[in-house]
């Protein structure tokens, strides 16, 4: 999961463009080594300056296979980094940088697709509206086969996103195989700007309950979300249902901006302190808030992290929004971004604290695999985490209510949407390495039962009924691709296997929007969200609703599947 705080764009300072520039001087001769010597800092065994230039001579003149001067320098920055044990701080490759600028402008030219991987090709999941790939006819359900007459079998979704991106106006020729039609089609499809809504849904779910997602904090964020609410609103919304649930944070501007949109003038939304001038700084709130009678719930999980985090934190704490499902990512830290050339180091320059005072840091170890993110909290995959407040500082909220520090926002009422059932993680124990081949044969029925063009029987919500033929289908897609799993204990998980179905079906035969819908009736924390929602008879009463107490309705077993994005 990918998650993004501070941008600033800058340059280095001087001492680190010294120190670069000196480093490789003094490696490079006997004439820089006064230079080198001057460096204000000792190493072990004494300047730390010289004994880098003869750790780094030694390395390139004796170490028994080659290495190049400039990989020597890129594996000292990475070194360095690393052991500020600090996931959020990394050198950012031109790459890994135009990927960063993507995520955060919400921009990119390609076709405007989304994949995944099944069978080891590259499956369409959606194209967007309007959308080259949808102008084109490139449907949900396709198999990417080739890109430029190359073969994508096998591929990464990074190696088929490299492939598909390029300059505007320039084509990219593709193949696909489509359920039900013997032969590939073939597109010539020319690349478009492309940009990534931060909203995507935005529906009333009761006549005065509303329902919005951000799943990103882009560029355009609170201006999509301010458009997303204003037109419920005008529609009679009398309750906004705010759904941060996985989404990564981003730009800490919008996150700022979005909180602006509840909060009242002059009230704090977030607190920054750093050791560098400029680096510590408070922002207020600087606008009346546009619909000051409107109640708010605010969904988070594990993946709910950085400017996701600030806005959840500021309506926590200035007892504006309720606070439904489980404990967030616990990203407290702000990013620099310094341009190097063509590449860029992000560095973490400050830490940020809720409007009550709160860090709501939590220790999260460095993978090594940073991709570019603005602060690193892709190792979050939307689970709870670990936790417990005895020994968190506690702190209090406008009106007294007691919150904690540390490890993530925790939330007013605890439904634990991201916590698979039982049935399901029975189904995964059993499958073990299998899973990812049942993934496979769930989306090859799915597609199997669009190619025939078979009618699907969906109840009054529109759920599709899973009868005993499809699970038998199914289970024959599962033993011609080798799964070894028992028919009994295949039986015995007939609900989780359901669940699975219905979401692929959904997806791949009834479409996307389908399958949101559906995973939105299903979804526990929704459920919660919308008793409060109809219990509170004021913005006042829905905060109060924690001291009352709410526990999900008995039917409301969670699904381990939030609204799909």
């Amino acid at each position: 999961m990918r998650s993004r705080a501070l941008v600033v764009v800058g340059t280095l300072s001087v001492a680190l463009v010294c120190g670069g520039w000196l480093l490789e001087a003094g490696y490079r001769g006997s004439a820089s080594r006064g230079l080198v010597d001057a460096l204000p800092f000792a190493g072990p065994g004494g300047d730390g300056a010289r004994v880098f230039a003869e750790v780094v001579q030694h390395v390139s003149q004796d170490f028994v296979d080659t290495v190049g001067a400039d990989a020597m320098y890129r594996k000292a920055i990475d070194g360095m980094l690393l052991e500020l044990h600090d996931p959020h701080s990394v050198f950012l490759t031109p790459d890994r940088l135009r990927r960063l600028t993507e995520s955060t402008t919400g921009s990119y030219v390609g076709l405007g697709i989304q994949i995944d991987i099944r069978d080891g090709w590259i499956t369409i999941i959606s194209s967007l509206p309007g959308s080259p790939a949808e102008r084109a006819g490139i449907q949900t359900g396709d198999r990417l086969i080739e890109i430029e007459g190359q073969s994508t079998h096998g591929w990464s979704q990074d190696e088929a996103t490299a492939a598909l991106h390029g300059e505007p106006g320039t084509t990219v020729r593709v193949a696909v195989e489509r359920p039900g039609v013997e032969t590939p089609i073939r597109f010539a499809v020319p690349r478009g700007e492309i940009h990534m809504r931060a909203v995507r849904h935005a529906e009333l779910v009761r006549p005065t309950i509303g329902y919005v997602d951000a799943v990103i904090f882009s560029d355009s964020t609170a201006r999509e979300l301010r458009a997303a609410v204003d037109s419920l609103h005008g529609r009679g919304m009398r309750t906004l249902i705010l759904d941060l649930r996985n989404d990564p944070g981003g730009l800490l501007a919008q996150g700022v901006a979005v909180a602006d949109l509840f909060l009242d003038s002059g009230q704090t939304v977030v607190r920054m302190r750093g050791r560098a001038p400029g680096n510590t700084r408070q922002f207020v709130d600087e606008a009346p808030q546009p619909w000051p009678g409107l109640g708010i719930i605010v969904l988070v999980n594990g993946g709910t992290a950085s400017a996701s985090e600030i806005v959840a934190g500021a309506l926590q704490d200035h007892d504006r929004a309720l606070i439904v499902g489980a404990p967030s990512y616990g990203k407290g830290s702000a990013q620099t971004l310094y341009h190097v050339d063509d590449a860029a180091l992000k560095l973490t320059t400050a830490l940020w604290y809720t409007p009550s005072g709160r860090t709501i840091n939590r220790h999260h170890p460095r993978t090594g695999d940073a991709d570019g993110d603005d602060d690193g909290a892709d190792e979050s995959d939307g689970a709870p985490r670990a936790d417990t407040t005895t020994a968190k500082a506690i702190f209090r909220t406008d009106a007294g209510r007691v919150v904690y520090g540390g490890g993530g926002i925790a939330p007013d009422v605890t439904v634990e949407d991201s916590m698979a059932p039982s049935g399901d993680s029975a189904l995964q124990r059993s499958l073990g390495t299998q899973w990812q081949v049942f993934r496979d044969a769930l989306t090859g029925y799915a597609l199997s039962l669009k190619a025939a063009h078979s009618a699907v029987t969906a109840d009054g919500a529109g759920v599709p009924r899973i009868t005993p033929a499809m699970r038998d289908a199914l289970w024959q897609q599962m033993r011609q691709r080798g799964i070894r799993l028992d028919r009994a204990t295949f039986d015995r998980l007939t609900p989780a296997v359901d669940r699975w179905m219905t979401t692929e079906i959904d997806r791949y035969v009834l479409g996307t929007e389908m399958a949101f819908r559906a995973n939105l009736r299903g979804d526990p924390v929704m459920r919660v969200a919308i008793t409060a929602a109809e219990h509170a008879a004021t913005p006042r009463d829905l905060v109060a609703y924690r001291v009352a107490g709410v526990s999900p309705p008995a039917d409301s077993t969670p699904r381990g599947q939030g609204p799909a994005r």
